[in-house]
């Protein structure tokens, strides 16, 4: 049957009413019949979704199966269904995580009581956060309870349950109840900045806390239009709504378990056919890999083989035995790694031969990772050789009797060595001069020195990092012309064409050493134009372009400054395009010589603000050597020299994916993708590419070192071409209360102005971390049967996982996905 309206109004303020004091016994109550006509009253003035809202609150709810009404659940309690306290607890094992508050608890507490500054350590939201600070304090509002001494394990329990209840009421009230400190039921501009604050310092966003002024007056313009100079929790649970994750079906765990079954090819469903099908995928994909690694391994074995049964086969055997065909074995496969350990670190040669066919039989991506498993059998075959002598073959020498002795070596010696002859010969001293040297340059190479991520104490500290490593390894040319006597002095070995070393180590000395002379003449000076330190300890420089400097987007040069050394080169990615006039690199400040050429340059532009550079969050030196007549550092390069990015051009789809300071090979591809977008505009050029670029950063003040790029793209793309995707995992994913404040805020700037207030451009700017499974998903959807090339920078944790991804998509779809990374 069908109410009356005044009837009708009155139950459901009635129900309301009654669901306000479920929901945590609170004295205001929203749903009366008062505020439903100033719903109705205002919802023409709130613009947007606000008044579609309102109109849906004041609209009367009609039963034609009995007078009973139940409540119905609001569209803004449906788009706040994501709103959460906590980093996902509730896994459906709500036991589970309780048992891990209660430890906290006594872990934390003193006398049974838990202190207001470590209840967010306690529940799971971090140690000594503001924010869990404020939402302690208004839990104990809304129960009445005294917490100046703390609170027992028992109210800790009441908090918990408050704040992983499923009813939605309740989770909308606490979060208001923090924001409306008095309890009056209205929250005024300077409520809602100190919530923006505290969401701000929970998320390490500097700069928003900084304007969470401006941001708190954006948010009043919106919900108070008339100027009442407060609002009402409707009207921010309605703006919320627009903010957080609209889930309207989810599957179980049981049903997305059967689909995954379903959706697993034939191939996979059988073990051993699994086993096949994955090494036959696996060779597929690193063929290039498998048959030059093949043919080396093989070469190594073959050349032990070869020198082991010639020695076997010698009248040395008799008094050395198998010691002798083990060393000399070892030795030879050491002859042969020692030549070929030069040629992957020949960068001017690899650059040419990327180019040519061969760029299409040889992995020249990884060319610094088969140089480093070619230091590994170095590493195997000195240690061997090393110990056949030392251990054996110098104490038959000098203990064997004499009359063998000299039956046997009598052409070779006058008179039998004793062991400290033999250690002390030529062949002796040498190899273990070399053994020395190479230990101390292979230690400083690994990547835990290099990267000087031992945390050493002072003074060792200071021989870890790129510097040490640069100088230790160049110790490596000392031993070349020690392993040349070592190999030409050899006890048991006469005639100089027997003495093959310097036949081995001849063709790729001389490529090697004429690639560094001639890399010497095209040194190339540049004058600085301008040099900006960004926040996050970022130098950008942007240098004159040398005559005749030509190179694709995605390579990278050397750069030296004479000032902090006079050998030391480094290598950075090129970030401007191949057509600007001008070149600009990025330099990420991690180890003492980029922190020597940071402060070179601050104090070059101006050193009054080199300290609020490094102390302020977001204070930035820009200088123009033009305008400030600036004199900067002398600066020369060389280069350029390729890499894995520069085969972007093979493709027409892009996914480039960067994390930090990773994102600069891109930079350049995007600005060449910018430039050419220019000219299909003016008729000269066809563009016929789409280029997805994700750029994942952990600090708010990353978005500035390429702020004009993301810019340019946003004024100039009018047809998507390039579809850029920025990441800040400081903050938490959205549907986090902690964040919920910043999404609505994020969303009225861009609304009002199209500016987003994380990144301070036109790109929005997303929180948390990408959802990769579903960047292929959509993008296996939207572009089949097509060839995507797949292009990472950054750390090497996420390598593995885009590259199954790739293979994954790759074999259940018909779109193909090829990987390319760059690791640093």
């Amino acid at each position: 049957m069908d109410l009356d309206p005044s009837e009708q109004r009155s139950q459901m303020s009635d129900q309301r009413g009654m669901s306000s004091i479920r929901s945590g016994g609170l004295s205001r109550e929203f749903s009366t019949r008062k505020s439903m006509l100033q719903l109705e009253d205002t919802r023409l003035s709130v613009p947007g979704i606000l008044s579609r809202n309102a109109s849906k609150r004041a609209t009367s709810i009609r039963r034609r199966d009995g007078p009973m009404l139940e409540r119905q659940v609001s569209s803004a309690a449906r788009g706040l269904s994501g709103l959460r306290f906590l980093d996902r607890v509730i896994t459906g094992k709500e036991g589970d995580a309780w048992m891990g508050v209660e430890k906290r608890f006594h872990r934390f507490s003193k006398n049974g009581k838990l202190q207001r500054e470590k209840f967010g350590i306690c529940i799971g939201m971090g140690d000594g956060s503001e924010f869990s600070g404020e939402l302690f304090d208004a839990l104990a509002r809304r129960k009445g309870i005294d917490v100046s001494e703390g609170i027992t394990l028992g109210q800790v329990k009441i908090f918990w349950e408050d704040l992983t209840k499923e009813d939605l009421d309740t989770r909308v009230h606490i979060f208001f109840d923090m924001c409306d400190k008095n309890g009056d039921g209205l929250l005024t501009e300077e409520d809602v900045k100190e919530v923006l604050i505290m969401s701000a310092s929970a998320n390490k966003l500097s700069a928003f806390k900084k304007q969470a002024g401006t941001y708190a007056a954006l948010i009043m313009e919106r919900l108070d239009p008339d100027q009442h100079g407060h609002i009402e929790m409707w009207q921010l649970e309605t703006l919320l709504k627009s903010t957080t994750s609209k889930e309207t079906c989810k599957l179980t765990a049981e049903d997305t378990t059967d689909l995954a079954k379903t959706m697993i090819p034939e191939d996979y469903r059988n073990p051993m056919r699994k086993f096949c099908t994955k090494m036959f995928e696996s060779g597929l994909e690193h063929w290039k890999v498998m048959w030059v690694l093949f043919l080396f391994w093989e070469m190594n074995i073959a050349l032990f083989m070869w020198k082991f049964h010639q020695y076997n086969l010698m009248p040395s055997f008799q008094v050395l035995g198998y010691c002798s065909c083990t060393a000399k074995g070892a030795g030879e496969t050491l002859k042969f790694n020692m030549a070929l350990i030069l040629l992957p670190v020949c960068r001017r040669t690899l650059t040419s031969i990327r180019e040519t066919f061969l760029g299409k039989l040889l992995p020249v991506d990884e060319n610094i990772n088969f140089h480093k498993i070619i230091a590994l059998a170095i590493v195997i075959g000195s240690v061997v050789h090393t110990v056949a002598h030392l251990s054996c073959n110098f104490i038959r020498l000098s203990t064997c009797p004499n009359n063998q002795f000299m039956a046997v070596f009598g052409a070779l010696f006058t008179e039998q060595p004793t062991y400290m002859d033999l250690l002390l010969s030529i062949p002796g001293w040498t190899g273990i001069v070399m053994m020395i040297l190479m230990a101390i340059s292979f230690l400083f190479a690994t990547s835990s020195f290099r990267r000087n991520v031992n945390n050493l104490p002072r003074p060792f500290s200071d021989l870890a990092g790129f510097t040490s490593f640069w100088y230790t390894h160049h110790l490596l040319i000392i031993v070349y012309f020690l392993f040349i006597a070592h190999g030409y002095f050899l006890i048991l070995t006469v005639g100089w064409y027997r003495k093959t070393t310097w036949m081995y180590l001849l063709i790729p000395m001389v490529c090697y050493a004429s690639e560094r002379i001639l890399t010497t003449d095209h040194t190339l000076k540049v004058d600085t134009i301008k040099a900006i330190i960004y926040t996050g300890n970022v130098l950008a420089l942007y240098m004159t372009k040398p005559t005749g400097f030509k190179y694709k987007s995605g390579m990278y040069l050397f750069v030296q400054c004479p000032r902090i050394s006079r050998f030391e080169w480094h290598p950075f990615t090129i970030t401007s395009a191949p057509g600007d006039d001008y070149l600009s690199v990025h330099i990420r400040t991690l180890g003492d010589w980029t922190k020597a050429l940071r402060e070179e340059f601050a104090k070059a532009s101006c050193e009054a603000q080199q300290k609020n550079s490094v102390e302020g969050n977001l204070v930035r030196i820009e200088t123009n050597a033009k305008e400030s007549q600036v004199k900067y550092p002398k600066i020369y390069i060389k280069g350029p020299y390729g890499a894995p990015a520069q085969h972007y051009r093979n493709y027409q789809v892009l996914l480039l994916i960067g994390l930090g300071i990773g994102a600069t090979p891109f930079i350049s591809i995007l600005n060449d993708l910018l430039h050419h977008l220019k000219q299909s505009r003016l008729g000269d050029f066809n563009l016929n590419k789409r280029a997805y670029f994700y750029w994942v950063t952990r600090e708010q003040g990353s978005f500035e070192w390429f702020k004009g790029v993301m810019d340019d793209i946003a004024e100039n793309d009018h047809n998507n071409i390039i579809e850029m995707h920025n990441y800040l995992t400081s903050v938490y994913e959205q549907g986090d209360v902690r964040s919920a404040l910043i999404s609505m805020v994020q969303s009225l700037q861009l609304a009002k102005d199209g500016v987003d207030v994380v990144s301070q451009s036109k790109i929005k700017t997303h929180f948390a971390r990408p959802n990769w499974r579903k960047v292929f998903q959509t993008l296996a959807t939207t572009h089949k049967g097509s060839k995507i090339g797949v292009f990472y920078c950054g750390a090497r944790a996420l390598t593995k996982q885009l590259r199954n991804l790739c293979k994954e998509f790759s074999l259940t779809n018909t779109t193909r996905f090829h990987f390319h990374k760059e690791n640093f």
